[in-house]
């Protein structure tokens, strides 16, 4: 048998483990005093919801993947289910929940800045990777070296791909510029954890997003003005759910969600087929997001539950819509720390570095322009996550702030995977030159 095999692999079990963390973390959380009041102060909860279950990981209990060895002698791939259920069903579910109530035109209102910081992070992915090849190269030549389809260029554009956009664009750089599929392992590991870690840091940021915004001396008033408008309507529609009322509540949600996977079936292979009949190769692959399932699913969602909030449907957020939604988001942020092995980071120093660096850069670029035109730490973390973590994180990070926040998040994800490819192959040529390849 191989060694990798975790103590508890029954999702069952895992899942319940999750939850047990979860109700762990919220409940010391809701402490009013001593060590844990004084630990939350300094630690936000939704950190810790991506943390102990990383930690789960670190010390064997559980994991993501993992092999073992059959009775023939042949190597057995396994993996948990929990991340594709909580991405696919619970998080399509806690996007339409939350915005139930959103008010469209105070998400409008928000302005300029946000935009300004979703492409200040594009910016700073597609200058990050050539100055992260020159300075690693500097120090070590063999890190950024390789010839052909082994070349770390062309295996670093298929990071560039998952961090404008996601996974599609992710292949969609794979199949471009054909980087060798036997080390395109080490490159998803970068990726997992320099962008997880990244997410850790900005969740920890949100936690302190008072004083950083008093540094950025950044006017927060139109989002502000957002929260208090669905807050001020939650409490006037506010009742003691009924069964009723929850029932009605599951219904929307994964009632919607089923519509937005048939439909997003449907629309996908229609759009790969499509695109597979552009002759252009190059042109091909910038649109190769459009046969993505998980692209058409999140957008559909997004738009019914938005078409939603215009009826009369988003009076159910007076029965906890919202926070049934936070429920659902708290899971799947569970389910992405448990695909974080914290070991992992000594395993590739080398790559990881660039990574590290690459990211620096995108986060520092962040920082200078928020600091710049005054932009909330809001903007920068929702800027951010929609490039580098996609639909599946920008929503969790813009739901930190506020679950009716979870829309802006969204809407500049779905951007992102528009634009994710031509950007990324932007990125790899600049790249391809830092490496002199």
């Amino acid at each position: 048998m191989a060694s990798n095999i975790p103590v508890f692999t029954d999702d069952t079990i895992v899942f319940g483990l999750l939850m047990l963390s979860l109700g762990f973390i919220f409940y010391t959380e809701s402490k009013t005093s001593g060590f844990w009041h004084k630990f939350y102060k300094i630690v936000p909860g939704l950190f810790m919801a991506y943390m102990v279950p990383a930690l789960l990981t670190t010390v064997g209990l559980i994991a993501p993947e993992w092999e073992t060895v059959n009775d023939a002698g042949e190597t057995v791939s396994h993996s948990t289910n929990l991340y594709y259920m909580a991405s696919r069903y619970l998080l399509p579910a806690a996007l339409v929940l939350m915005t139930l109530s959103i008010d469209l035109k105070a998400v409008f209102n928000l302005g300029w800045k946000a935009l300004i910081m979703f492409f200040t992070g594009t910016v700073g992915i597609i200058i990050g990777g050539p100055i992260a090849i020159l300075l690693i190269a500097a120090v070590s030549p063999e890190t950024v070296g390789g010839a052909g389809a082994d070349a770390v260029w062309r295996g670093l554009s298929t990071l560039a791909g998952s961090w404008i956009g996601g996974g599609a664009n992710q292949t969609a750089m794979l199949e471009i510029y054909g980087y060798n599929q036997k080390l395109y392992g080490g490159m998803v590991f970068v990726d997992i954890v320099v962008a997880n870690i990244w997410m850790a840091l900005l969740l920890i940021g949100i936690g302190k997003r008072g004083r950083i915004n008093r540094w950025l001396k950044a006017d927060t008033s139109s989002i502000e003005i957002l929260k208090e408008k669905v807050s001020t309507f939650a409490a006037k529609v506010r009742r003691n759910p009924s069964l009723t009322d929850l029932m009605i509540i599951a219904a929307i949600a994964f009632g919607t969600v089923s519509f937005a996977h048939i439909c997003s079936s449907y629309l996908a292979d229609f759009f790969e087929g499509v695109v597979s009949r552009i002759d252009s190769a190059t042109t091909r692959n910038i649109f190769t997001f459009l046969g993505s399932k998980f692209f058409w699913m999140i957008s559909i969602a997004t738009l019914i539950a938005i078409l939603l909030s215009f009826t009369k449907a988003r009076n159910y957020e007076g029965a906890g819509a919202s926070k049934i939604g936070s429920v659902f988001i708290y899971i799947l942020v569970a389910s992405i720390g448990m695909k974080m092995d914290l070991m992992l980071i000594f395993e590739n120093m080398g790559l990881i570095a660039i990574g590290f660096v690459w990211m620096s850069i995108h986060a520092g670029l962040l920082i200078l322009v928020a600091k710049f035109i005054k932009a909330p730490y809001f903007f920068l973390a929702v800027g951010s996550q929609a490039n580098v973590g996609g639909a599946a994180s920008a929503p969790i990070v813009a739901s930190a702030f506020h679950p009716s926040l979870a829309t802006v998040g969204v809407l500049l994800a779905v951007f992102g995977y528009a634009i994710g490819t031509i950007a990324a192959i932007g990125c790899t040529i600049l790249m391809q030159i830092a490496a002199g390849g």
